[in-house]
């Protein structure tokens, strides 16, 4: 994947992410048009297909609704970096296929703007645009099929479990 950076700092919760007034919806693409208005009220009409948000510590703090996570991917944004997630929202991303990335070096070095590529599954965060290269964790092979597949629900499908 490779995208345009926009960058936040640190303690982003779950309500900058995608404001309380706006979870009477399940659509993601309703939640998609309002994440991140709070702390970056032109995100949503910016936002492209492919682009990553890169932030600091603790990103997804709060609540441990999913639709934090729903809002991002149905956003467009192809992968989250951040120096630490917040546990509940690291588990949730996992679950709907939303990629993200732990790396501290990307997260302080990585500018908005910035063309950044990465791959999953060699952990390898390329910036294109000051060539410079940070290493995050690989995702083991069975995340990488939670994302291919779009998330838990779809992985379970495809298997062939009933899901009620």
């Amino acid at each position: 994947m490779s995208g345009i950076a926009y960058k936040y700092g640190d303690n982003v919760d779950t309500d900058v992410i995608i404001p309380a007034r706006h979870l009477s919806t399940q659509d993601p693409k309703e939640l998609a048009s309002h994440c991140m208005e709070d702390i970056d009220k032109d995100f949503p009409k910016k936002v492209k297909p492919g682009d990553v948000i890169a932030a600091g510590k603790n990103f997804g703090c709060g609540s441990s609704r999913e639709h934090a996570p729903i809002a991002i991917l149905a956003s467009g944004v192809s992968c989250v970096i951040a120096s630490s997630f917040a546990r509940i929202f690291y588990r949730n991303s996992i679950n709907i296929g939303l990629p993200i990335m732990e790396c501290q070096e990307a997260s302080e070095k990585i500018k908005a703007g910035d063309e950044i590529e990465a791959d999953f599954s060699t952990g390898k965060i390329k910036n294109l645009t000051t060539g410079e290269t940070y290493q995050a964790e690989p995702f083991p092979q069975s995340i990488l099929e939670l994302i291919e597949a779009g998330g838990l629900v779809n992985r379970t499908k495809k298997r062939g479990a009933i899901i009620r």
